[in-house]
């Protein structure tokens, strides 16, 4: 559906995009992620037109798009601040991408009923000024301006950041269902791993201009390709050289002279060890409440190990200040020492 072959941009000596190639199935939920400065923005601003790369080809539906004017691309937009019209009515900004294609009178009217009720949008709602509405309504409007259109595709850049957490998390799920509803090919861009996990089909994890890593969200987190990735996405422990020692003793495939990790959640709390696992004595140094799940501090003399449990709730106590851990070398991720890593979430 989407190709960006060889993609290099240049902002004059600065070189803001390497090498970029993706490959977008159609109908499917990709999301560019990474922190501020990454390069993700950039290659969303590549594919809808905004910007015109040094180097290489944006192919949409086997056609070569990489000079085409923004407007003839068949590109729907969600900017993050929405860019809708204040003192326009909500029909009115819906109805505007029509207007501009000279549609006449009735299909327009059509169009924009039939769009709005399938965001969930009243007859009564489309007649207010988008300066009455919510947040979660303006962010339904800006999608439904989008689609009006039928566009090809629809690219989001980060359309849920200005939202209260509570509100974006609702919102998340609702944008996942409709995209899925429409069945339209959807480019994301986001920071936000959380949002990125829960939404996405696949995932290209973007650092310094480059890609890191594309996958489904499960191996993104789980078999992070590189080193970034891997600290980049979700909480971890490093493991100190000695923890590795004693790891390397009861595995053969534990290399010392690799960068160790492990997730929180694959660290295991007064668990029986299974042979080849390492079991080590520790002490509960302090705990964080996060509701859905307690995150603890523990030393296992060597270092001071994070873990999560599940809340049990009000009768499901907390964890002894003494307790086992044990680590499975199977679920440790192992890297070679590099470039030292710096991540920005």
């Amino acid at each position: 559906m989407i190709r960006l072959n060889d993609i290099v941009v240049k902002f004059g000596d600065f070189t803001a995009l390497h090498d970029i190639n993706v490959h977008v199935k159609e109908g499917e939920f990709f999301t560019f992620l990474g922190p501020s400065g990454c390069g993700k923005t950039t290659t969303l601003r590549t594919i809808t037109g905004f910007i015109e790369p040094a180097e290489g080809t944006v192919v949409v539906k086997d056609r070569d798009i990489t000079h085409v004017p923004i407007e003839d691309r068949n590109i729907g937009i969600v900017f993050q601040s929405y860019a809708l019209f204040p003192t326009m009515t909500v029909y009115d900004n819906i109805a505007f991408g029509l207007k501009i294609k000279k549609m006449k009178k009735a299909e327009i009217d059509k169009k924009v009923r039939e769009i709005a009720r399938k965001v969930d949008l009243s007859d009564e709602q489309l007649q207010k000024a988008v300066s009455q509405l919510s947040g979660g309504q303006q962010q339904r409007v800006a999608i439904a301006r989008a689609l009006v259109t039928e566009p090809a595709i629809i690219c989001m850049d980060e359309p849920l950041s200005n939202l209260d957490a509570k509100l974006r998390v609702q919102l998340r799920n609702e944008l996942k269902k409709m995209q899925k509803d429409f069945g339209i090919t959807t480019i994301y861009v986001t920071h936000d791993q959380e949002e990125a996990l829960t939404l996405s089909d696949r995932i290209a994890v973007f650092n310094k201009g480059y890609i890191e890593q594309i996958g489904t969200p499960n191996e993104v987190y789980n078999l992070s390709r590189t080193e970034f990735v891997c600290n980049f996405l979700g909480d971890i422990n490093r493991l100190s050289d000695e923890l590795v020692e004693k790891l390397a003793a009861v595995s053969p495939q534990i290399s010392p002279e690799k960068h160790n990790y492990i997730r929180l959640e694959r660290v295991q709390v007064n668990a029986e060890p299974k042979e080849g696992q390492l079991a080590l004595p520790g002490h509960v140094v302090s705990r964080e409440f996060y509701g859905m799940y307690i995150k603890y501090m523990v030393d296992v003399g060597c270092q001071t190990l994070k873990v999560i449990e599940k809340n049990g709730g009000p009768a499901g106590g907390k964890l002894p200040n003494d307790i086992n851990v044990v680590i499975d070398p199977g679920d440790v991720m192992a890297y070679e020492p590099g470039e030292e890593v710096e991540v920005a979430k």
